[in-house]
C-alpha cells in the first residue's frame, strides 16, 4: 500500500519474543535474519506512541523515489512542515528529532542543509511521536527508526542514471547478498545541480547554487549462531554548496580599494563532512534479547565568505569552522517476565567533544554603530566544549485484562556541558483495544531536552564593541535544558479491509522551551531558550488501499508560541527582546494548517503515482507576529518496467515536480532567527533509467 501505515498507539505485536533458538536451522536461512531482525524491534517498541511507517515500496512511489532527499520522504508524515535547507518540523517543534538506525541512536551532526541520510538503504523508516515510551530521550519531537536493507532482504542491486532540471546528474548503485552466515549491503550516489540550496529569488534558477554531493553506506553482518549476530554500519558523506546569491542589494559600509560591489557576484560558499561507524551484537532466547552497541560520528562544516562583499554589504565577514565528534555506548534489553508482564530496561552513555573556530573581519564603530574607519580589523575566537550524556530507563508493559495494555516507566537524563542538568522522567501509556478495528491510546511524558552542542556558538560578544557587528544587547545567558510536560490521546479506527482513519491530539508545556535561528551569513543555526512555551494541535489521517490502487492524506493543525527569552539574548534586538517578554509569540517555525495526500496505481509493468503537500505558511515580520502565504504544490511521475529478462529489469521513471510552476516562498528574510529569503522549487522535469539485477 502506498499511503503511510497508520498504527497509532497500538500495542507491541507480538508481546511474545520470536523463537529462533533450535538445531535444525540454518546459519543462511533468511528465516533466523528475519527473526533476529523481529526480536530487535520488540526490545524497543512503540508501546503507545503514535506510529507512521513507509516501506521501501512506498518511497520507490514518491516522485523521484529514492533520487529524493530524505526530508522529501519524511513530509509524507501527519504534522511534518518544510523548511528552509531540508529542515523539518514536527508538531510545532524546531528539528528536537532524534534518529535511529536499527535500534541504534544515531548521534548528531553540526547543523547543515546537507542530508547524509540516504533513502537508497532504506527498508523501512518509522516515526514514532507523542508521548513515548521510556526508551525515547533527550530528542523527543519525533523519533525517525530507520531499518536498513540487508543481503537477506534486498540481494541483487541495481546501477541507475538520474538527471533532469537545474542541471541535476544523479548516478547511483546499490548492492546486496548473503553467504553462509554473512550477508550485506552496500550503495552509494552522486548528485550535482544548480540548486542545491533554495533560491533566494522568485527566479526559475538561481545564481551562484551548484552543489556536489557524495554518499556512501554499507551494512555487514555475520551470524554467530541461530540467536546471535554481529552488525556493522558504516557511513560517510561529503557535500559542497555555494550560497545562492540576491541580486540588487544595496551596500551598507566602504571598503577601502573597493568602490563598487555586485551582490549578484558574491562567491560564499559551504562545506559539509560527516561519517559514523555502528557496531552492535544482539542476542536472542526465548524469553529475552538484548542488544548492545557502540558508536561514534564525525561531522564538520566550513562556511567561507566572499571577503570584500560580506564586507560591503554586511559590515562583517566571518569564516566559520565547526567540528563535532561523538562516541558512545548503547545497551537495550526486554524480558518476559510474566504471562501479563515484560520489562525492558537500557542506557546510553555518550561523550561529544565541539570545537569552533570563527576569523571575523569586522570595520572600527563609534558608540552608535556607524562605520569610522574602511579597513577592517581581524578578531580570532576559538571555542572547545566536551559535553557528556547519560540516560537509563525501565518500563513495565503489563496487559492487566483483556483488551488492555498498560506501559509505565521511568527514565533517567544527565548532562554535563555548559550547565550540568538533570532530570527524573515518568512516563505512563494506557492501550486500549475494544475490537480489533478500534485502539485507544491515552499518554502522559516528562520530557528532558539538552541544547545541541553541535550547534555551540561562541558567547564572548565583548570582542565585537566598537565594531560594525557590536550586538545591541551584550547579555548572554547560558542556554539550558528545556523540561516539558506531554499529553497524548488518540484513536485509530479501520472502517473496512481498505479504508483506516487515525485522530491524534497533544498538548506540550514546556519550561526554558528550545528554539533555533539563523544568525549571520553562516548557514548554521544557533540555539536559544524561551522561558515558557506551549504547543498543541490535532492530527487526522485516512489511508486507503485495494487492488492496485493505494492512496492517503494527512491534515494536521496546530499552534506553537513562546514567551520571554532567557538565555542568547545577544543575538535579538532589544525592542524585539522586550516585545517578547510580554507577549506569547508564535515561533519562526509554526505553521497553523499542514496538509498531504497521494495516491498509487500499480499495473503489471508501470506505477503511476502522485502526491500533493499544502502549507498555511510559516512565521515572518518582527517577532513572528506575521505570516507567508499559504501555498500548495503537486508532483507526478512513471516507472515502467521496459524489460524483463532472468538478469534482471530495465526501469525508466520519469517525474514532475512542482507541476503548476507554483511560485511561494518558505521565508522572506524576517522573523526570528530568519537570516534570507528562501523559495520553494519551481517545476522541474526529470527522468532516469535503472537496471536492477
Amino acid at each position: 500500500m502506498f499511503a503511510i501505515a497508520l498504527a497509532c498507539a497500538r500495542a507491541d505485536e507480538p508481546t511474545a519474543p520470536a523463537k529462533v533458538d533450535g538445531p535444525t536451522v540454518e546459519l543462511n536461512a533468511f528465516v533466523v535474519t528475519g527473526a533476529l531482525d523481529r526480536a530487535r524491534e520488540a526490545t524497543v517498541p512503540s508501546l503507545g506512541a503514535s506510529l507512521y511507517q513507509i516501506d521501501r515500496t512506498q518511497i520507490l512511489a514518491l516522485p523521484q523515489g529514492s533520487n529524493n532527499a530524505f526530508s522529501e520522504v519524511l513530509l509524507q508524515v501527519p504534522g511534518m512542515v518544510q523548511d528552509s535547507f531540508g529542515q523539518l518540523h514536527l508538531r510545532g517543534e524546531h528539528a528536537n528529532l532524534q534518529y535511529r538506525i536499527d535500534e541504534v541512536l544515531l548521534p548528531e551532526s553540526v547543523g547543515g542543509f546537507g542530508q547524509e541520510l540516504d533513502p537508497r538503504f532504506i527498508d523501512t523508516v518509522s516515526v514514532l511521536t507523542g508521548s513515548l515510551p521510556a526508551q525515547y530521550g533527550f530528542r523527543t519531537a519525533g523519533i525517525v527508526d530507520i531499518h536498513t536493507k540487508s543481503g537477506a532482504n534486498a540481494r541483487g542491486g541495481d546501477v541507475s542514471l538520474y538527471g533532469g532540471s537545474h542541471d541535476t546528474i544523479n548516478p547511483s548503485f546499490e548492492s546486496g547478498g548473503a553467504s553462509g552466515p554473512f550477508d550485506y549491503f552496500v550503495t552509494g550516489s552522486f548528485l550535482s545541480n544548480n540548486l542545491g540550496i533554495e533560491n533566494p529569488t522568485a527566479s526559475r534558477e538561481a545564481l551562484h547554487d551548484r552543489t556536489q554531493q557524495a554518499k556512501g553506506f554499507g551494512y555487514f553482518s555475520y551470524l554467530l549462531d541461530p540467536t546471535s549476530r554481529i552488525t556493522l554500519l558504516l557511513s560517510g558523506s561529503t557535500a559542497d554548496f555555494q550560497i545562492p546569491d540576491k541580486p540588487g542589494q544595496t551596500p551598507a559600509f566602504s571598503l577601502q580599494g573597493v568602490p563598487a560591489f555586485d551582490s549578484a557576484t558574491l562567491q560564499e560558499k559551504q562545506r559539509e563532512d560527516s561519517g559514523y561507524a555502528v557496531v552492535s551484537y544482539q542476542k536472542t532466547t526465548s524469553i529475552a534479547s538484548a542488544q548492545a552497541a557502540v558508536f561514534t560520528r564525525t561531522s564538520s562544516v566550513q562556511f567561507t565568505p566572499d571577503t570584500s562583499g560580506d564586507l560591503i554589504f554586511n559590515g562583517i565577514a566571518s569564516r566559520v569552522q565547526r567540528d563535532i565528534a561523538t562516541s558512545g555506548l548503547q545497551g537495550e534489553f526486554k524480558w518476559s517476565a510474566a504471562e501479563t508482564h515484560t520489562l525492558r530496561g537500557g542506557f546510553l552513555v555518550s561523550v561529544e567533544r565541539g570545537t569552533t573556530n570563527t576569523v571575523d573581519l569586522v570595520f572600527p564603530a563609534d558608540a552608535s554603530g556607524q562605520q569610522t574607519a574602511a579597513t577592517p580589523l581581524a578578531l580570532a575566537d576559538q571555542l572547545h566544549k566536551r559535553a557528556d550524556l547519560y540516560g537509563a530507563y525501565a518500563q513495565d508493559e503489563w496487559q492487566p485484562a483483556e483488551h488492555w495494555t498498560v506501559n509505565f516507566g521511568a527514565r533517567a537524563d544527565a548532562v554535563d556541558a555548559f550547565v550540568k542538568e538533570g532530570q527524573l522522567s515518568p512516563r505512563l501509556n494506557v492501550v486500549f483495544t475494544p475490537t480489533d478495528r478500534t485502539t485507544w491510546h491515552l499518554g502522559y511524558a516528562r520530557y528532558f531536552t539538552p541544547p545541541p552542542l553541535e550547534l555551540l556558538r561562541s558567547d564572548s560578544v565583548a570582542r565585537f564593541a566598537g565594531t560594525t557587528n557590536a550586538p545591541e544587547v551584550a547579555t548572554g545567558s547560558p542556554v539550558r535544558s528545556e523540561r516539558a510536560h506531554y499529553f497524548d490521546l488518540g484513536v485509530t479506527q479501520k472502517l473496512t479491509t481498505a479504508w483506516s482513519l487515525g485522530l491524534d491530539s497533544y498538548y506540550k508545556n514546556s519550561r526554558d522551551l528550545l528554539d533555533e535561528g539563523q544568525f549571520g551569513q553562516a548557514l548554521i543555526f544557533s540555539p536559544y531558550n524561551y522561558q515558557t512555551g506551549r504547543v498543541y494541535g490535532v492530527e487526522l489521517s485516512a489511508n486507503y488501499a485495494a487492488g492496485g490502487f493505494s492512496a492517503y492524506g494527512n491534515l494536521a493543525l496546530e499552534r506553537a508560541t513562546g514567551r520571554h527569552i532567557v538565555s542568547s539574548e545577544f543575538l535579538f534586538g532589544q525592542d524585539e527582546l522586550n516585545y517578547i517578554a510580554i507577549h506569547d509569540v508564535a515561533l519562526d517555525h509554526d505553521q497553523r494548517v499542514t496538509a498531504s495526500g497521494g495516491l498509487t496505481y500499480r499495473q503489471t509493468n508501470a506505477m503511476w503515482y502522485a502526491d500533493a503537500l499544502y502549507g498555511s505558511g510559516l512565521r515572518r515580520g518582527f517577532a513572528n507576529t506575521g505570516k507567508l502565504p499559504a501555498y500548495g504544490t503537486m508532483n507526478l511521475g512513471v516507472d515502467w518496467r521496459l524489460r524483463h529478462t532472468d538478469r534482471g529489469a530495465l526501469h525508466l521513471r520519469l517525474d514532475v515536480v512542482n507541476v503548476f510552476d507554483e511560485i511561494y516562498e518558505l521565508r522572506d528574510g524576517s522573523g526570528i532567527g530568519v537570516g534570507a529569503p528562501q523559495f520553494g522549487a519551481r517545476r522541474g522535469f526529470f527522468g532516469g533509467l535503472a537496471w536492477k539485477f
